[in-house]
């Protein structure tokens, strides 16, 4: 117990010293790298936000609601968050006392809960989107269970963050730890978080393992009924090839069109699902490893590492408006025209603008992947 005591006293003073190991150039250089994070974060949410407010559209489709909420919850990141973080990690110090500590540390575990649970409920939706057929769709998300689904992203966090940081359960058995930990130096002066074993693992299940496995089972499905599609296009290609004979030349042109208009759809989607899975895992993991692994090894994970991590996994609040919201081509022309300032030209950009064209995009939108990617 002296050497655990020992270990978190020693991790407390380097947390309280980070500048020892920053020279003033380096100082500058990571409050503008910061910074930048900070402000590319806010204004990628904003404007998922603006775009659904102003396109009538987009208000239209159920997976919108889910996007622009996790806009919100990214966008409360990067303003109540990461400017605190990075003002103690530039300056190495905590200048706004334990309690409003207690605040911004329980904050930070609902919002980025929430961003991660927003992302959760969007794999769900586009499960039932694509792996079902449109009336099981409609008859599971209902608007109310996309209220409901929505409500709990915002309540379940509480659980985990203000209930149980305001009355210390995190620091239930590791009291000594913390307390040396504290005594350090002064509690004006730093901002710790120690968490006991059973919360480690309670929160990074709700928070990280439980909506990763949903996410995979979800996307796994989705990539598997995207392959049955290409080889459903691929066996429909060959069969108008050997037809062509007995066919006039429009239908074959139309039917050649909407097959590869479709196949580069399911294309695009498997590569958009490893997309998002590969960043959701590469800035989430290791945080979340590391927040289960660390009580058990009598907190000796450095702080360097701990502060890399965290900012890790605030840049995915970053990406997901690229992720979720620019990588759909409604979302892009609504973008279009709000950074055009209303030139609605924009609007048209990307449609499909010929009849052909435009019956082989719609089949290909009202049955296969894109339904919920594109």
């Amino acid at each position: 117990m002296d050497d655990t005591i020992n270990t978190g006293q020693q991790k407390q003073q380097q947390e309280q010293k980070p500048q020892e190991f920053l020279s003033s150039v380096e100082t500058v250089a990571l409050t503008i790298f910061l910074s930048i994070i900070i402000i590319m974060t806010v204004f990628g949410n904003l404007l998922v936000m603006v775009a659904l407010c102003k396109d009538r559209q987009l208000r239209k489709k159920k997976t919108n609601y889910f996007i622009v909420s996790l806009a919100f919850a990214d966008l409360l990141v990067a303003l109540v968050v990461m400017p605190f973080a990075a003002i103690e990690l530039t300056t190495g110090q905590w200048h706004y006392g334990e309690i409003f500590c207690l605040v911004r540390t329980s904050l930070d575990v609902l919002l980025t809960t929430a961003s991660i649970l927003h992302l959760c409920c969007i794999a769900l939706d586009r499960y039932y989107a694509i792996c079902c057929q449109p009336l099981v769709y409609r008859n599971k998300m209902t608007p109310l269970r996309v209220a409901v689904m929505l409500s709990g992203c915002w309540l379940i966090p509480t659980f985990i963050s203000f209930l149980p940081i305001m009355q210390s359960w995190n620091a239930i058995g590791i009291e000594d730890i913390e307390r040396r930990a504290l005594t350090g130096g002064s509690n004006d002066t730093s901002c710790v978080f120690l968490v006991n074993q059973p919360y480690a693992l309670i929160c990074s299940a709700v928070a990280f393992y439980v909506p990763l496995a949903l996410m995979v089972l979800a996307y796994q499905r989705i990539y598997v009924t995207a392959m049955i599609h290409v080889r459903q296009i691929e066996t429909l290609q060959r069969a108008v090839r050997s037809s062509t004979s007995s066919d006039p030349s429009e239908t074959y042109h139309l039917r050649t069109t909407m097959a590869n208009s479709r196949m580069r759809v399911e294309t695009k989607a498997a590569k958009t699902l490893a997309v998002i899975m590969g960043c959701f895992c590469l800035c989430w993991a290791p945080f979340f490893i590391t927040n289960v692994v660390d009580p058990f090894i009598h907190y000796s994970v450095p702080w360097q590492l701990w502060t890399a991590w965290l900012w890790l996994g605030y840049i995915n609040s970053g990406l997901n408006p690229f992720l979720y919201a620019f990588l759909n081509r409604a979302f892009r022309r609504a973008f279009l025209v709000i950074l055009c300032c209303g030139d609605e030209r924009y609007a048209r950009h990307g449609s499909c603008t010929y009849r052909q064209t435009h019956r082989a995009c719609s089949a290909a939108s009202v049955n296969a992947t894109s339904m919920a990617l594109r």
